[in-house]
């Protein structure tokens, strides 16, 4: 099993460079979903999360609201060290017993936001930086996602710099650029990690 850590910023269009390499068949584990899964309705993720930050935090479906949570987390480090405290070890567990269920020759793609800021190279074989310029992120996050410039330029800021993310790259793949010169460069990685794999 070949395990690959795969990052980048906020609106660096890691998604698409995660979507791609599932398609050639990868095993993708996706951090951001399992977090979404662990705070669930009915959930000790939820409950957690609950006694932590109060009701407040939860919508009048009783789920979890992301946007308040997330605007009493991205204004306060240590009220998002909290919350990582609670949500990333359920994560880890989880992850696990998917990576444990891909299979021996797998090659598995951890999709993980976080992975620098969070000191998790380490834990993979190699790591895939999908690199974008800062001033391409935040055009991205005000276009496609709707985020003042103040919001998205507040999140990349809470973020590892673009810096931290290339010192841990093993591969790095450069989405400056439109969508259609980002294949040929996920398939050559794709390649790469097939090679590498069949040599372990």
């Amino acid at each position: 099993m070949l395990k690959l850590g795969l990052t980048g910023g906020i609106g660096a269009g890691k998604s698409e460079v995660s979507r791609l390499l599932a398609s050639y068949g990868a095993v993708l584990i996706d951090s951001d979903k399992i977090a979404r899964e662990v705070v669930e309705p009915g959930t000790p993720g939820l409950a957690a999360v609950v006694a932590e930050f109060g009701p407040e935090v939860l919508g009048a479906d009783g789920r979890l609201d992301r946007p308040k949570l997330g605007s009493i987390v991205f204004a306060d480090p240590q009220r998002l060290a909290a919350l990582n405290a609670i949500v990333h070890p359920l994560v880890r567990e989880r992850s696990a017993e998917l990576e444990q269920a891909a299979g021996e020759g797998a090659i598995v793609v951890h999709d993980v936001p976080l992975l620098t800021e969070n000191g998790l190279a380490p834990l993979f074989d190699l790591v895939l930086v999908v690199d974008a310029a800062p001033e391409t992120q935040c055009d991205r996050l005000v276009r496609h996602r709707g985020m003042t410039e103040a919001e998205a330029r507040s999140r990349m800021a809470a973020q590892a710099t673009r810096e931290q993310r290339l010192a841990l790259a093993d591969l790095v793949i450069d989405n400056d650029g439109p969508l259609e010169a980002l294949e040929p460069q996920v398939r050559k990685v794709w390649e790469q990690l097939k090679e590498r794999a069949a040599g372990a």
